[in-house]
């Protein structure tokens, strides 16, 4: 009998260790649940910049986690990321949103978003992101790089015609007029996204509203402050028009954004007013292009080159897969080589620490003198007062519908106040 049970326990160890289930321990082998393949779904919203990083990602996270593998759903963030997110939010939202800093308030104010607080790759990110992806004393977004946002212009033009850089709307008058004379367009506008109209509207808002009023958002929603009131906000609109005035008028609501570009590189324009996500177009047309960037000038001649935490990663609340989630996130904040790789390719400012670009900027001496002068603004200081798809989008088709003379001014901006109810983040 005592034969018999050994002879039972050595065989049900033999099969135990078969069954992948012996005493070799976790740091032996994997069970075959540990080798398993997840699969975690990816909305991203993407910027023009940022289309071919999801297969570096892939490449990164497959050298350490192959088991875990992403299924990405790629969409234009200005156009499509809000509408699709409003989707998955009655359906089932995926498990990794990739959106800007300022969705954080939108969506994570809903409950929708992980909480992230205390994860160790936070310690990879810069201090100057955290508090933009923070709400409630959570936070809810890894930030992974940056945007500079103001007037990109033709280094060589502002030379020739011996330009002096604006810092006031008289300065740039005057430039505007010597371009002119000259037969440079002073400035290279596109208009064919209402995206586009929306970005530059906010970033003369900040410099002429938000920076004044850091609440005017909220107190837009009390009714204390209005648009079609406001000398600020009119001054914001009627900036739109002086580009529009001084710009190629039969292309502006046509031109792609990259044929825009172009005629910068190439000189048929002077300026500008756009963000970094150019800065790919300038060096794909013409790698040694001389370009700088300046704030577009406000009232008071005091306006700050503005600074926009770009892409930015969220987690589900609802996943069921958090620890791949996490894992995710390790990968894109510890891999240094992806994070150059990316910051390379889409010509973007680092988030994460350790990871310096390494494509040449002409435009970073420009940055470099703003930041001295204490002249950089977040330009979240507006985003996160007034919502983007609803109420951003919908006032910039209306100030197209104004510099098209289908509208008047002062009914553009009464439209924004029939909103109001709509423009909360």
């Amino acid at each position: 009998m005592r034969k018999l049970l050994i002879g039972l326990l050595m065989l049900v160890t033999v099969s135990a260790v078969f069954a992948g289930g012996g005493s070799q321990g976790g740091s032996q082998g994997r069970s075959p649940a540990a080798t398993e393949t997840i699969t975690l779904r990816v909305l991203a919203g993407q910027s023009t910049t940022d289309a071919g990083i999801e297969k570096m990602i892939d490449e990164a996270l497959a050298k350490k986690y192959p088991e875990i593998k992403l299924e990405w759903e790629c969409v234009d963030w200005g156009k499509d990321f809000q509408p699709k997110m409003q989707v998955y939010i009655q359906s089932g939202l995926p498990d990794i949103m990739i959106g800007k800093a300022q969705d954080i308030a939108t969506y994570g104010s809903q409950g929708l978003l992980g909480d992230l607080t205390g994860k160790p790759y936070l310690r990879e990110v810069l201090d100057a992101a955290i508090p933009g992806v923070t709400l409630n004393g959570k936070v809810y977004g890894v930030t992974y790089n940056a945007l500079y946002q103001g007037v990109y212009y033709n280094r060589a033009l502002f030379k020739k015609y011996n330009v002096k850089i604006p810092d006031t709307q008289q300065e740039l008058q005057a430039a505007i007029n010597t371009f002119k004379a000259n037969g440079i367009v002073p400035f290279g506008t596109h208009m064919l996204d209402t995206w586009s109209i929306g970005n530059v509207t906010m970033q003369f808002a900040v410099n002429d509203v938000f920076v004044k009023t850091p609440d005017w958002g909220d107190q837009f929603r009390a009714g204390r402050v209005n648009f079609s009131d406001s000398p600020e906000y009119r001054s914001c609109y009627e900036y739109n028009k002086l580009i529009y005035d001084n710009t190629w008028k039969d292309l502006t609501f046509s031109m792609e954004q990259t044929a825009c570009d172009a005629r910068i590189v190439t000189g048929e324009a002077a300026m500008k007013v756009s963000g970094s996500w150019s800065i790919q177009n300038f060096l794909d047309i013409d790698p040694d292009f001389d370009f700088g960037i300046f704030p577009f000038p406000n009232k008071n001649g005091n306006a700050k080159l503005l600074f926009e935490p770009n892409i930015t990663f969220m987690a589900s609340a609802r996943s069921a897969h958090r620890d791949a989630i996490d894992k995710v996130f390790e990968v894109i904040t510890s891999d240094k080589e992806l994070a150059r790789r990316i910051y390379d390719f889409t010509k973007t400012a680092s988030m994460i620490k350790g990871a310096t670009p390494t494509f040449a900027n002409p435009s970073q001496s420009d940055i470099d003198n703003y930041a001295a002068q204490n002249r950089i603004q977040d330009v979240n200081l507006g985003n996160n007062q007034l919502q983007w798809g609803g109420f951003q989008e919908e006032n910039a088709k209306d100030i197209a519908e104004y510099l098209q003379g289908k509208i008047t001014l002062d009914t553009a901006l009464k439209a924004a106040d029939a909103r109001r109810a709509n423009s909360k983040p």
